[in-house]
């Protein structure tokens, strides 16, 4: 073959082979099944008309400390994406696979979006819950995913304990207040979307807690007629932070795309789908619904860290182990 054709032939096929269809895996949280459906497409078409390249998005959803436990584990994820940054720091500190850092290498310390926590009750709200007072009283059940394998579950218990301590109680008051909680939650399920299916398929409890973007999806999808969202006086802000896995992503040559992906999500058009989906926008000023204003707090302010946290409330022995009884 004449070597002008054979440089011809190489050059199609090295074009044909860099426009083949990458594919990424983005390893989520247990409540972000729907904005993911609508996210993914978006950014397929935007990176089609950039690049010209085809990209296939799979996803995995669970429990959030179960999903990171996943990845260190061998599941690979180009992506995570957690509702908390102690999931992804589990990759650095006991997987070795992205660096300690990774929070400087996004905007806004890598979190797009936020959602606090509140109650979502029955119509009617026939127990009259107001306030996490109310999750305590006789009678009344709370429906609360396990804090031992879900993000959901840890903001939940951290919300209770900082009601407490954002008004003035000491730990001491706080410990009373989330074990006495922990006595009216009836089943603990491993994940948010469990909690969900627990509390509005199996018609237990009288009160689901959760993120906010949670209960606004299940009153669309289920019905404003069978539902009531409460917002408690004081609640913890869920900050849902974004990163590359860089051990996965250069082993699979997918660090360009991947990286785009994360970008996607700061972008206006990313930041407007948070926002549809009822996930509190946190880099753009964009229309957006009319998020009701709600006092919180984050782990930062109210506990210094979230390895301060995990050390003391949901290590092995911890003050969770302590004090739940099944």
């Amino acid at each position: 073959m004449p070597s002008i054709f054979r440089h011809a032939l190489l050059a199609v096929l090295f074009s044909s082979a860099s426009l083949q269809a990458a594919e990424l895996l983005n390893v989520s949280y247990d409540v972000t099944r729907e904005f993911y459906k609508d996210f993914n497409p978006a950014f397929v078409q935007y990176w089609k008309e950039k690049s010209g390249e085809t990209v296939t998005i799979n996803q995995s959803h669970g429990g959030s400390t179960k999903q990171a436990r996943a990845i260190v584990d061998g599941l690979r994820a180009d992506v995570i994406t957690m509702n908390r940054s102690a999931d992804i720091d589990i990759l650095a500190q006991k997987g070795k696979l992205i660096p300690a850092d990774w929070q400087a290498r996004l905007p806004n310390n890598s979190v797009p979006s936020a959602s606090p926590t509140v109650f979502l009750v029955r119509k009617g709200n026939p127990k009259h819950v107001k306030d996490w007072d109310d999750l305590v009283r006789p009678g009344v059940s709370a429906v609360i995913p396990n804090p031992k394998t879900s993000g959901n579950g840890k903001y939940s218990y951290l919300a209770a304990w900082g009601y407490i301590t954002q008004k003035g109680g000491d730990a001491t008051k706080a410990r009373q207040f989330v074990t006495e909680l922990f006595k009216h939650v009836p089943v603990l399920d491993t994940g948010g979307r469990g909690a969900t299916t627990t509390f509005a398929q199996r018609d237990i409890g009288d009160v689901l807690v959760t993120f906010e973007n949670e209960v606004y999806l299940l009153q669309k999808e289920l019905g404003e007629d069978k539902y009531e969202i409460v917002y408690p006086s004081v609640t913890i802000l869920a900050e849902n932070p974004v990163a590359l896995v860089d051990k996965v992503v250069d082993k699979k040559g997918t660090r360009k795309v991947a990286q785009a992906y994360l970008e996607f999500h700061f972008s206006p058009q990313g930041q407007a789908l948070a926002a549809k989906h009822y996930l509190r926008p946190q880099v753009s000023e964009i229309a957006q619904p009319a998020f009701k204003k709600v006092n919180t707090f984050t782990v930062k302010q109210a506990f210094g860290s979230w390895n301060e946290v995990e050390n003391t409330h949901f290590s092995d022995g911890g003050i969770f182990d302590q004090i739940y009884q099944k």
